[in-house]
């Protein structure tokens, strides 16, 4: 299963990065919205864990809802995992397509549960 981690904060990133990969999966990770629009077009994921407070040109909001207008990309499940936990924030990533949202600081195990669970809903291997 390939996973697509989106997220500015190096320590972050590598902190899920290494997370995930323990677990198995093929990850690929990148800090700017720009780029991670670029790495799900050119080899699709099949699970996009996504912040929302990113750099440059593309917020995680806009990346999700990028994702979800390209045919190519939008039934793959994004998570996002955020710093914003105010309803309005919820709300915005909700109505951009996100499936699930994970407030920071989270639970490794519960993401790992979260990441499980749409594997299965998705048939990704």
């Amino acid at each position: 299963m390939r996973i697509l981690v989106v997220e500015d904060q190096d320590s972050i990133r590598r902190m899920i990065e290494a997370l995930v990969q323990a677990r198995g999966y093929d990850v690929t990770a990148v800090a700017s919205g720009t780029k991670a629009l670029d790495v799900a077009m050119t080899n699709p994921p099949h699970l996009v864990l996504l912040d929302l407070n990113l750099p440059g040109q593309f917020d995680g909001f806009e990346v999700c809802r990028r994702l979800r207008a390209d045919p190519q990309t939008a039934s793959i499940p994004v998570v996002i995992i955020s710093a914003l936990d105010d309803q309005e924030s919820r709300n915005r990533a909700t109505e951009a397509g996100a499936t699930s949202y994970y407030t920071k600081p989270f639970s490794p195990i519960a993401l790992l549960k979260e990441i499980e669970r749409l594997k299965n809903l998705t048939g990704a291997s």
